[in-house]
């Protein structure tokens, strides 16, 4: 009966020192008790805390105990994103108060609301513990604060948004735990955020950090957009929003999208459409969509990638009515040995969501990102069946490089169970398709072809504008520069064809050279009493009247306007040069001759008579030199009058 009790108390005993060690791990792992704690992530170098209901009103009466630690030789740098607590007598309502690992305090107690400049503090350890009592109050949103060390001078919290910064430029490190702190983000990677966002947090749906560890981010403060579309990544959903004048864009390296070889399926699903097709959801290099079949309870997706690659993302697409909610990664760098992504600071699988709120297409970042060539993916959780169409994002580690020929056979054959192992087969009998890209000797020579034909249409349209061009240089060789011949250019003076030059000698018997013919345009009649051109008034003449408007009505037409000529004055015309010697028309006799088809010249010359002294005929009224004796080069004989022309009119009725 002793042995019995003893052996009782032994049992007793264990379970009791059990339960210390257990709540004493729990503490160590976690770094907080009490039941006032919220939101709570302490990474090794930086976190995030938070009172309970942040940011509403904590409760009454509870209280909670953080420890924060950093390595040995480093110091711990606190800063507040918001601090309200009820303000009382000797803080009695609620207070927050830091000791360091002695028990001293440090700081506090504090309560009430602190400034913007009072929120950053510097303790000089790398171990403290934050206290936080509430009592009985009626309003305060309670505090979020975020730690790091003192390696990363430009913390800030987790409630910093694009609009706190005036720079264009922002470089700044953001704690690890501020996706589950309250706040907003409105856009994705792809086009930037609104400025009106918290950074952290977006920085953490752009994949630019872990949430676990957080880090540094550079960002860039662009132009605004119109419209800023709603997204899901790595677990947080942003929001749509309307235009800003700023927007944030974050920049990440290694981010492009890989090029992949080939897919291979556990199982396909072949649908019968409406027209009785039978359709395959089988995944191609086109983007099209992978729907495992209703039987297959365990299916997955390999992805070869063209090389060796750093791999820092995954794009899954799903559809309305298929996708997957959660899957997990495998890698492998030779197809034999697979490995189970982690994520940073854990030694479990890490768990990716793929779904949220109707969004089907995820970005799921990898950080710290894998070095591999062949990605398994493995869908924990879908939606009447698996479907997803995946993108791979990273960058090349190593050179382009095309596979070799025994790749090629296994890629027909498609032979899974000779690089899975037996327990990665998620069927007794799994169907296996398997597409592959095109040849890259095939594409470099696409590509070199491509570029000579280029190359040669580049040169014969330029050939063809130089001929061109010198052609209409030629022809314009003799009006502008002169003749080009076979014994060399001989440039003559340019002579202006609207100036007719003067005889040099005319004898008396000469005739008169015919003058040109004055060409007039008939004045277009308008009718409905719209204003005629403005002209000279004709002489009146006898059996004149006013003709009849072509209309379709027998009316007279109106009576156009005219404007009195300027009453005229002794003009004379004078050479607009010297008179040439006789040397000079010597010379220019031995000069070849440039005749152009634009200018109509007669053999002999013809005389510039002023306007007014334009007879009827065509011919030039002589001036009179006064009383002195006229040279025989400049007296004219009269012309003939010639019978005018007869102009026919409609008599009135």
């Amino acid at each position: 009966m002793h042995a019995s009790y003893g052996a009782l108390w032994n049992t007793v005993e264990f379970f009791r020192v059990w339960l210390i060690l257990s709540i004493e791990a729990l503490v160590l792992v976690y770094g907080q008790k009490g039941d006032g704690c919220g939101h709570t992530v302490l990474g090794p170098s930086s976190g995030t805390l938070t009172s309970l209901n942040f940011p509403g009103t904590y409760p009454n009466h509870t209280q909670c105990e953080w420890t924060l630690k950093v390595a040995k030789g480093q110091t711990l740098l606190l800063t507040f994103g918001d601090f309200d607590l009820e303000r009382s007598q000797d803080c009695i309502s609620g207070s927050l108060t830091i000791t360091d690992s002695s028990g001293a305090t440090r700081v506090g107690p504090l309560c009430g609301q602190l400034s913007t400049t009072n929120r950053n503090i510097s303790v000089s350890t790398n171990e403290i513990t934050v206290h936080f009592i509430s009592g009985t109050h009626r309003s305060g949103r309670g505090f979020v604060m975020s730690y790091s060390t003192n390696q990363h001078s430009e913390l800030i919290s987790c409630l910093h948004r694009g609009t706190h910064f005036s720079s264009q430029q922002i470089s700044a490190f953001c704690p690890a735990g501020c996706r589950g702190v309250a706040g907003e983000i409105w856009g994705w990677h792809g086009q930037g955020y609104r400025d009106t966002s918290v950074l952290c947090k977006a920085a953490v749906h752009a994949g630019v950090i872990s949430d676990s560890l957080g880090g540094m981010i550079n960002v860039s403060l662009q132009r605004g957009i119109t419209l800023y579309e709603s997204n899901f990544a790595n677990g947080v959903l942003s929001k749509t929003g309307s235009l800003s004048d700023k927007r944030v864009v974050f920049f990440k390296e290694c981010n492009r999208e890989l090029m992949v070889m080939a897919y291979n399926t556990s199982s396909v699903w072949d649908e019968v459409n409406r027209l009785g097709q039978k359709v395959s959801w089988s995944p191609e290099l086109d983007g099209s969509q992978w729907a495992a079949s209703s039987a297959d309870q365990q299916p997955w997706m390999e992805v070869e990638l063209w090389n060796r690659s750093t791999v820092t993302g995954i794009i899954t697409k799903g559809t309305p009515h298929y996708y997957i909610e959660s899957y997990t990664i495998m890698y492998s760098k030779d197809r034999k040995t697979w490995k189970a992504y982690k994520a940073a600071s854990s030694k479990d699988k890490k768990v990716f969501e793929a779904h949220s709120d109707g969004h089907v297409m995820v970005l799921n970042s990898l950080i710290p990102p894998v070095i591999a060539r062949y990605l398994l993916l493995k869908p924990q959780k879908w939606h009447i069946r698996a479907s997803a169409q995946v993108q791979v994002l990273g960058c090349p580690s190593a050179a382009l490089r095309p596979r070799s020929q025994g790749d090629e056979l296994n890629t027909r054959k498609a032979v899974v169970t000779e690089t899975l192992s037996i327990d990665t087969l998620p069927t007794e009998s799994p169907v296996i398709k398997r597409s592959s890209g095109p040849s890259q000797a095939v594409i470099l020579v696409a590509g070199m072809v491509l570029g000579a034909a280029l190359c040669v249409g580049c040169l014969l349209a330029g050939l063809i504008l130089w001929r061109r061009k010198r052609n209409s240089q030629l022809k314009k060789c003799c009006v502008d520069q002169g003749c080009q011949g076979f014994h060399g250019t001989a440039k003559l003076p340019s002579i202006n064809p609207e100036l007719v030059s003067y005889p040099l000698v005319r004898n008396i018997h000469d005739a008169l050279p015919n003058p040109p013919l004055n060409v007039y345009a008939e004045p277009d009649v308008v009718s409905g009493g719209q204003m005629m051109g403005l002209t000279f008034r004709p002489p009146m003449e006898e059996g004149y009247t006013i003709p009849f408007a072509h209309n379709l009505y027998d009316t007279p037409g109106q009576l156009p306007e005219y404007a009195d000529p300027i009453p005229p004055e002794p003009e004379y015309a004078t050479p607009f040069s010297e008179m040439p010697t006789d040397s000079t028309i010597n010379n220019r006799e031995n000069l070849p001759m440039c005749r152009s088809t634009q200018i109509s010249r007669s053999d002999k010359q013809q005389y510039d008579c002023p306007a007014h002294r334009v007879i009827s005929n065509g011919y030039c009224t002589p001036v009179t030199h006064g009383t002195g004796q006229q040279k025989p080069a400049v007296i004219y004989f009269e012309p003939q009058t010639v019978e005018p022309l007869l102009h026919t009119y409609h008599e009135p009725l």
